[in-house]
């Protein structure tokens, strides 16, 4: 923790158990990235951040470079969450930005897109997921370019941002790109845990880093049921993911 940096209200994430592990949830205006397999939940994380912003009356953007629109709000609402009414009264806008459309992304990204997010007024925003910018660019230096000018973006907004990234399969605890760690003010790794048998048997959190604020180390047991994710932030401490 950084004495010299005033304390940052926090803006709770609406997953149970993770506000209490964080002391209170997210610093705002800070850009935290969630990275892991894929199964692990990430979207539903994302998706549930932007839900309990709602509920409060604050705004929120998912920019989805993966799904559509369609098939985000139906997992929305497989949890029961009123994410249609958020939609209608705009306090959810769902957009897309295709990395096939390669020159058209690039050029928002790097232009025209912390604008949009400031004139959408947004408090809370998602990107879902930044794995996939690689498709924007043909070498290291366009990807880190591309993926510096998106959290430019979402910090210029003022907006508290999660971004999802894809783990690496082979060394999970770090992104797949390897770069996406470079942009975030915290780290959450999100991962299974295997038994003594070898087999998976169950899902863990982890906060890796977090810049400029104190934070939990520990690794606690999660699941996803009906109304999302919910975190037993009151297990005992047990290990790497």
């Amino acid at each position: 923790m950084n004495e010299s940096e005033p304390t940052r209200p926090r803006v709770p994430s609406g997953v149970a158990g993770l506000d209490e592990m964080l002391g209170g949830g997210f610093p705002a205006g800070h850009v935290v990235l969630v990275t892991g397999l894929p199964g692990t939940g990430k979207t539903c994380l994302g998706l549930q951040f932007l839900v309990a912003g709602a509920a409060r009356g604050e705004k929120g953007v998912f920019l989805s470079l993966e799904e559509d629109v369609a098939p985000l709000l139906e997992s929305g609402r497989q949890f029961r969450w009123p994410v249609d009414a958020a939609v209608q009264d705009g306090r959810l806008k769902i957009l897309r930005l295709d990395p096939k459309e390669t020159r058209q992304s690039l050029h928002r990204i790097q232009g025209e897109l912390g604008k949009e997010l400031t004139q959408l007024h947004a408090q809370r925003i998602v990107v879902d997921s930044v794995s996939l910018l690689n498709m924007l660019s043909d070498d290291e230096a366009g990807r880190r370019a591309t993926l510096f000018a998106l959290a430019g973006a979402c910090r210029e907004s003022g907006a508290t941002t999660v971004l999802t990234a894809e783990a690496d399969p082979i060394h999970p605890e770090v992104s797949r790109d390897g770069l996406s760690e470079y942009v975030a003010d915290g780290v959450i790794l999100l991962g299974y845990r295997t038994g003594s048998d070898g087999h998976r048997g169950g899902l863990s959190l982890r906060g890796l880093t977090r810049r400029r604020t104190a934070h939990g180390r520990t690794v606690q047991p999660y699941a996803i049921g009906p109304n999302g994710l919910s975190v037993d932030a009151r297990a005992v401490d047990f290990g790497g993911p």
